[in-house]
């Protein structure tokens, strides 16, 4: 293990984080080339006065997150490897890999690692704000989470997977999309990540099949739950239902309520089909764009189409995002089997309720109405073949 480790050292500290196009943060550009990927554990040990709770942010299936204070004043985010943990190895120096290759201002930012002894641990940017989970499932904190900032969010995750699927240096699939995954800076940006189960798609490759399926029950894609089918039409199911998440409010599952509701999934296309899928917006919402709710649940359902063709890939999601005129498709069955199981890794954390009512404003947009000429508008529609 400890030539492994001193072999990875040695790789990595050849390598330096390539700056990206399109939404790159050019402020990373100027990172130098001598900068020192590796932290020793002293360092790291002094900076979270020895991992102690009172600096624990939070757990996941890769190990604890700790807040840090480096002797220069900075604020990290310290992810440490369970050592019982079943992301191992493999996990860490995949993870490693594709941030150093990766900048995007919706893409958290790898600061570092170390791998002193049996400790593999991953240095981040810290963002006040923890995950998006933490705010939208608490029926205190969500009310603060006003609907413009929640369609930013929505519109920030849809340009960072952009960036993997189409922009980055290599294609990337991340494979667990989901809230407690997006990170939350000061002014509520939000940044992907947790690139521990991403798996990268070298040359023209656009789909592989494979055994080892991972990732969080009720966000996985059915063809990719049952069958290992794996495309980029994956990622854009999970963000369909954190789509529908963010305008709801609420968990992908929440066992508490009765069969009609409990799936988020199943309880929106029942919504949809009787025209009342304004019913699923958070309660906790003092006001909300009605035709901006109502698109980004259109839109949620047809990221989440049973036929993997059927699904828009991120380029479509940016345009029908960013484009008034956009006549969005008419959604079609989404698919509601398969979206999980006993290959899933994790969930995600605790359930909740939310009191009160919703008041819509008049502030509207073009008004949503349906359509299935997906060629009007130049939309990549693919094969189950072609997988994006």
């Amino acid at each position: 293990m400890g030539l492994f480790f001193s072999r990875f050292r040695d790789c990595l500290r050849c390598g330096r984080p390539a700056s990206a196009a399109g939404e790159a943060d050019d402020a990373n550009d100027d990172r130098d080339n001598s900068f020192d990927l590796f932290f020793d554990l002293t360092t790291l040990e002094a900076a979270t006065d020895y991992f102690s709770e009172s600096n624990r942010l939070g757990h996941g299936g890769f190990g604890p997150v700790y807040k840090g204070l480096l002797p220069n004043g900075q604020e990290v985010a310290i992810k440490k490897l369970s050592l019982t943990s079943r992301q191992g190895v493999r996990e860490f120096t995949n993870e490693v890999k594709l941030l150093l290759k990766l900048q995007h201002r919706n893409l958290v930012m790898l600061l570092g690692c170390c791998v002193d002894g049996p400790e593999k641990m991953l240095v981040y940017e810290y963002l006040p704000n923890k995950s998006l989970d933490y705010i939208l499932f608490d029926k205190e904190k969500s009310r603060s989470l006003h609907w413009t900032q929640r369609f930013q969010i929505i519109v920030g995750v849809l340009r960072g997977l952009l960036y993997l699927h189409e922009e980055a240096p290599i294609r990337i699939i991340h494979r667990d999309i989901k809230a407690s995954n997006i990170l939350l800076d000061e002014k509520l940006n939000p940044k992907i990540s947790d690139f521990g189960l991403a798996r990268l798609f070298p040359g023209d490759d656009t789909h592989l099949n494979t055994f080892r399926i991972s990732g969080t029950h009720g966000y996985m894609a059915p063809e990719y739950a049952i069958h290992g089918y794996l495309s980029v039409k994956a990622d854009v199911f999970s963000f369909g239902i954190l789509v529908l998440e963010i305008v709801s409010g609420r968990k992908v599952t929440e066992r508490q309520l009765d069969s009609s509701k409990s799936d988020l999934l199943t309880y929106t296309w029942s919504l949809f089909q009787t025209g009342k899928q304004l019913e699923l917006v958070d309660e906790s919402l003092d006001t909300c764009n009605p035709s901006e709710a109502a698109m980004c649940i259109q839109l949620g359902l047809l990221c989440c189409q049973a036929i993997v063709s059927d699904r828009p890939d991120m380029n479509a999601l940016h345009l029908m995002l960013s484009n008034d005129s956009f006549t969005l498709p008419q959604p079609g069955r989404p698919g509601l089997q398969g979206r999980g199981g006993r290959w899933t890794t994790t969930t995600t954390s605790a359930l909740t309720t939310t009191n009160g009512s919703t008041t819509l404003t008049n502030n509207t947009k073009q008004s949503i109405s349906s359509s299935v000429d997906y060629s009007r508008n130049s939309m990549s529609v693919s094969s189950m073949n072609e997988g994006r």
